[in-house]
């Protein structure tokens, strides 16, 4: 029995100091492994946007391509590790960044079946998020946490707002259709629904236009409404910032969900209640 206890105790630790590199930015190892990490992504991109230049990719490809299969192995073997050293490694799959990692290193396995998809792995960009955990060590950290709670505590508000905004352009892209068929370029309503998204957000491509007056009222009802739509996102995030408290955290992650944000004398995790 003691043996044993002895064995648990010691995969416990091995898997512990795992967590505290992979996961967390408060200790030295931990960020430089966050360093290492953010440098190995930027240059895997690097050699993706490489190797998509001809001239580079006749007289070099073959180096390009041992880079991008070494450094998309590197972050496989990091994927596993990550599933391996924490509590619920489903439950971290499911994440944003347990999704991000597995996106980030599929397209090269996929570029065997399917020749060119590797260039989508400029998705690993994501994963430079990471650098957020190592900005929590420094001057910066007010800001950005500050930024980031904002972001979350306005995402159901803007959830609605898009939600709304999606219904106006049925609506409009409906009524164009409507006002002015198909002699306009208007031939069906989801093409409508496109004007009426171009023309709300005020990108105005011009492949489209209204030639009839109604219609033409129409869009300069929509123009005008698009100033108004555009400062509403804003307005959300800067109030929900606004009420964001300027709690000092660290980065620290939790061992059960990997989340971090946590205030500086924390003892229970905020998200999923594990003890940190």
């Amino acid at each position: 029995m003691l043996s044993m206890k002895k064995v648990d105790n010691q995969k416990r630790n091995w898997r512990d100091v795992l967590f505290e590199i992979i996961f967390e930015a408060d200790t030295a190892a931990g960020k430089w492994f966050d360093v290492i990490l953010i440098i190995c992504i930027l240059l895997s991109v690097v050699v993706v946007m490489l190797d998509s230049m001809e001239q580079f990719s006749s007289s070099h490809g073959r180096l390009l391509g041992f880079l991008e299969w070494s450094l998309t192995i590197l972050f496989t073997i990091e994927y596993i590790l990550r599933l391996i050293c924490v509590d619920k490694p489903i439950k971290y799959a499911r994440s944003f960044f347990g999704i991000v990692d597995l996106l980030a290193i599929i397209p090269t396995y996929l570029s065997v079946l399917l020749p060119g998809s590797h260039y989508l792995v400029v998705i690993r960009l994501l994963r430079v998020l990471r650098i957020f955990r190592v900005l929590q060590l420094g001057e910066w950290v007010g800001e950005a946490n500050m930024l980031m709670r904002g972001l979350m505590a306005s995402r159901r508000k803007i959830f609605v707002f898009l939600f709304a905004v999606l219904i106006i352009v049925t609506i409009i892209g409906s009524l164009m259709y409507v006002i002015e068929g198909q002699k306009g370029g208007f031939t069906s309503i989801p093409r409508s629904v496109y004007w009426a998204i171009v023309t709300l957000t005020t990108v105005g491509y011009g492949d489209i236009s209204p030639a009839i007056a109604l219609g033409q009222f129409l869009a300069s009802f929509v123009m005008i409404l698009g100033y108004a739509i555009i400062a509403v996102p804003a307005g959300i995030v800067t109030v929900e910032m606004s009420r964001a408290d300027s709690k000092e955290i660290t980065g620290q992650a939790c061992p059960g969900c990997t989340q971090q944000g946590h205030d500086k004398n924390a003892v229970f995790c905020k998200f999923c209640g594990e003890k940190l």
